[in-house]
């Protein structure tokens, strides 16, 4: 059987289309049009298939490589970044007044999903852009704003998020890189570690978004401060990681010695600036998950589709049909997760919820890329497990989504910690759960013992030894309320027989108990 017969890349825009309308609600939002965001992410599909997923497969095969202390991408990247930006995809978030499309960060998401789906590497190299133009337009100064939004939008520049460094990881009070003042102008000086893009050889210039500690300042994450470091001589890569997967995302080790710096924001408001820049990063890593999932089970639903065994098709046989069921189940239910959180983002709901949504997401987005690869793989048998059927790639490339910007852990962490304590955010959750179960009963319920649970842990001596259970146990009543909500919209769908089955798969799993 030929691989790509069945390999090639599809955007499920009536997926995503679905999810914005019908289950997110997005015509709440005042610049929600529908028909332009059909014909967006329509166009963008189109190029995705066309232009970027073909550069998939050889970017993984090819990888980043580490040339004279200097990064480059596989060729093949070069004409794609460079058709992405000249058609303004690289400003799609940015003000209009900078050169960019102006879309709000909804109708974006099904962008980053599409782009992801198509091809991780390259989009984890592009796609900290939007969380560099939100940044500058909430902290930065006019003339930052002036200087580093159009070269942004218009695709010059490229731009990074660091923070990790050799002795702080998830522990920012450790980070140890410096910003000093040397003849009235700042300069940084140290290293930072796991820095995707660090460097790399499509943009003319890169925008290094460093957090780094002042003279002077308090100890601890309050003694932090962000600044802003360009492509420079000064800063080092030292060497790029040779990984599980994203081999064509260069994760790079880097090291600043005096390399010229501006500071964006009040210094010491480091934190503040680098969680708006992450909570960009964590919706989109979650995506990144969703994406990966739907595509490992377009792969193996249509291998199944193909393949007899004792005299059927693999997809008529029980454990397989439940199997591709639960890779769809697993991306609608994360998709909608994150579409919800962004729409109540841009609603201007409290913003502990948000933070609620945001943490869940992560969770919920990149397990269900690495669980649909898995189940890919299982599906397609011995040829899951080679590398020309794709699969093995997708389960490569999803795996570090449960680890970076925050792992899984971690989120679970602050949703028994901050998200129980009073006006955390879980309150909040179970105004949107009763609201997404409408009159079903039985969700209604559940509701009502998650929320028992949540209160048992909030009064236990020791809440974070029960934080996976309390994940485990949001992730199942949310998912029986939205199923709620799908089952009355599921007429509305495209393939409405598609969402039919699933509600009954769903039904009838035990997921659903």
């Amino acid at each position: 059987m030929q691989a790509d017969s069945f390999t090639e890349f599809k955007a499920p825009v009536d997926d995503i289309l679905f999810s914005l309308k019908y289950i997110a609600k997005a015509e709440q939002l005042s610049d929600w049009d529908e028909d332009t965001t059909r014909d967006l992410l329509a166009h963008f599909a189109s190029f995705a298939e066309q232009v970027i997923a073909p550069t998939n497969r050889v970017g993984d095969v090819e990888g980043a490589r580490l040339i004279d202390g200097r990064v480059k991408l596989p060729d093949v990247f070069q004409s794609a970044y460079r058709q992405l930006a000249e058609a303004g995809w690289q400003g799609l978030t940015a003000p209009d007044d900078y050169g960019g499309m102006d879309v709000s960060p909804v109708i974006a998401s099904g962008v980053s999903e599409i782009f992801s789906g198509a091809n991780h590497s390259l989009q984890m190299v592009c796609n900290l852009v939007p969380g560099a133009i939100t940044i500058l337009n909430r902290f930065g100064s006019k003339e930052q704003k002036q200087r580093w939004i159009p070269q942004l939008a218009s695709g010059q520049t490229l731009s990074t998020m660091c923070l990790t460094e050799p002795a702080a990881g998830s522990d920012l009070s450790a980070i140890a890189c410096r910003g000093d003042v040397v003849s009235e102008s700042w300069v940084i000086n140290g290293e930072k570690i796991f820095i995707s893009g660090g460097d790399q050889n499509i943009s003319e210039d890169i925008l290094h978004v460093v957090l780094a500690r002042t003279e002077g300042g308090a100890s601890g994450i309050k003694g932090l401060s962000v600044f802003l470091v360009c492509k420079d001589p000064s800063v080092k890569i030292t060497r790029i990681e040779s990984k599980l997967g994203l081999h064509a995302s260069p994760t790079c080790q880097m090291r600043f010695e005096n390399s010229p710096a501006e500071l964006i924001g009040e210094r010491g408001q480091g934190i503040q600036v680098m969680f708006a820049l992450m909570n960009h990063a964590r919706i989109d890593v979650a995506l990144q998950g969703v994406a990966h999932a739907a595509h490992a089970w377009k792969i193996a639903s249509e291998y199944a589709c193909q393949r007899q065994q004792s005299g059927s098709y693999l997809h008529q046989h029980s454990d397989v049909h439940r199997m591709l069921c639960k890779q769809q189940t697993l991306a609608i239910t994360a998709r909608s997760l994150c579409h919800l959180a962004l729409v109540n983002a841009e609603m201007g709901s409290e913003a502990a919820l948000v933070e609620f949504m945001t943490s869940l997401c992560k969770i919920a987005g990149s397990e269900a890329g690495i669980e649909s690869a898995d189940l890919g793989i299982q599906i397609l048998g011995g040829y899951g497990y080679l590398e020309e059927y794709g699969i093995s790639q997708i389960w490569r490339d999803a795996r570090i989504t449960a680890i970076y910007e925050g792992t899984n852990g971690i989120h679970a962490k602050s949703l028994v910690t901050r998200g129980l304590r009073k006006n955390g955010g879980a309150d909040a959750f179970a105004e949107l759960l009763v609201e997404l179960a409408d009159a079903d009963q039985e969700a209604k319920l559940q509701i009502e013992n998650w929320k028992k649970l949540g209160t048992r842990l909030m009064h236990s001596n020791d809440p974070l030894s029960h934080s996976r259970k309390y994940v485990e146990a949001t992730l199942q009543v949310f998912e029986q309320s939205l199923w709620q909500r799908i089952e009355s919209a599921a007429g509305q769908h495209p393939d409405s027989d598609k969402m039919q089955a699933l509600i009954a798969f769903h039904k009838n799993s035990k997921y659903s108990s």
